[in-house]
């Protein structure tokens, strides 16, 4: 039986109500199709080179769980092939992975933000995907497919998959509602909570919110000075910077943090574990966007058509509830459904206007200068 035939009798039983979602994870798991979500080497030109095993690289937490549990030891247990599973904290740490590897060893990525995708792309690391073997591309929000082929002279090296918001988490048994939204961003930097501030430990989440903090655009900011001290005036306040969203979610659930920067869809997941955690978009927060990326050296017509299955409305809906991101999908031509209407960051619209993203080109001309410069703020300078 051929990918195409497989994948779509698979869909046609889950359409059929023949499995629900969690089995559906699970079958796409064992038949290698999940990769893409997460970024992992899981295509032919990986199998064939790592018989035994195949290697995935993930964000860890309740994600990396959801897929161990319904994909990985499925898949196991179906093909016999071991899964390494690997997490990262960042951005900056799985690139210099890729860029240590060889050309083909890593296939597809869960890249966030048009700012790495970017990265890759110059770092000569990206590929040209054929438009019209994706067909379900049609299907995904217009505006986050146009903003990466702007950056990629007109070319795609990536879909859009999912989107969601780096807002502000907070207790409410200690933060109430009305002062959260009084005091927005700068609750970061309120010496009321010393000991009890958490902070994601990324250079640009602390230059964008510290740009907020002191009432500037974080895509054209002036003061750069009070940018920093703002910076060193969360450091000193912080119990703790996270480095993962499983760190995150143990810091929130454990109360050893009161308020956080925090990632909207690890939020959602801890609300629906029954913590009492609020959650807030402040004014100008800050958006992304994720995608799949296709890395160069990787089978093309594999991935493609990979890409295709991953982008069809039940299989992008199923990952949504899963993830607790809503998914690139445009709701005015798809029915995303109750659950993935009452996500953190969801845009009914469409249009993402409300939404405020890292302007691509000004931060990469400054990428070199402030990410050092954070280095040493960071360190105590």
């Amino acid at each position: 039986m051929d990918d195409t035939t497989r994948y779509q009798r698979l869909l046609e039983r889950y359409r059929n109500g023949d499995i629900d979602r969690r089995g559906f994870l699970a079958l796409l798991g064992a038949a290698g199709l999940a990769a893409g979500v997460a970024g992992g080497p899981f295509t032919r030109r990986a199998l064939a080179a790592t018989p035994s095993e195949v290697r995935f690289d993930g964000w860890g937490g309740v994600v990396s769980e959801a897929f161990r549990e319904y994909a990985f030891e499925p898949y196991t247990k179906k093909t016999g092939i071991k899964v390494v599973d690997g997490t990262f904290g960042g951005a900056d740490e799985y690139l210099a992975r890729v860029k240590a590897g060889q050309p083909g060893e890593y296939n597809i990525a869960h890249l966030s933000g048009v700012f790495d995708y970017v990265r890759y792309w110059n770092l000569d690391l990206g590929s040209s995907l054929d438009r019209d073997n994706i067909p379900n591309l049609a299907n995904v929000i217009p505006a986050l497919v146009d903003v990466l082929a702007k950056t990629s002279d007109g070319k795609l090296s990536a879909v859009p998959y999912d989107y969601g918001t780096t807002g502000i988490a907070y207790n409410r048994k200690h933060i109430s509602d009305e002062e959260m939204k009084e005091k927005g961003a700068k609750i970061l930097i309120d010496e009321k909570y010393k000991g009890k501030i958490g902070g994601w430990g990324e250079w640009k989440t602390r230059i964008w919110y510290g740009a907020l903090q002191t009432d500037q655009d974080p895509n054209k900011i002036e003061d750069m000075d009070a940018v920093w001290e703002a910076i060193r005036t969360n450091r000193d306040l912080v119990l703790k910077y996270w480095s993962s969203g499983a760190e995150l979610m143990s810091l929130l659930a454990e109360e050893e943090i009161y308020v956080t920067e925090a990632w909207s869809g690890r939020v959602r997941a801890l609300q629906d574990q029954g913590h009492d955690i609020g959650y807030l978009d402040p004014p100008g927060g800050l958006a992304w966007q994720e995608c799949l990326f296709v890395l160069k050296g990787s089978p093309m017509a594999a991935c493609e058509e990979l890409l295709n299955f991953m982008l069809e409305p039940e299989v992008a809906i199923a990952v949504a509830e899963g993830q607790k991101y809503p998914p690139a999908l445009d709701p005015k031509k798809v029915d995303l459904g109750e659950e993935v209407a009452s996500l953190p960051a969801f845009d009914p619209t469409g249009t993402l206007k409300e939404l405020n993203f890292f302007d691509p080109g000004y931060w990469n001309s400054h990428e070199a200068e402030w990410s050092k410069q954070y280095g040493r703020v960071a360190k105590g300078y």
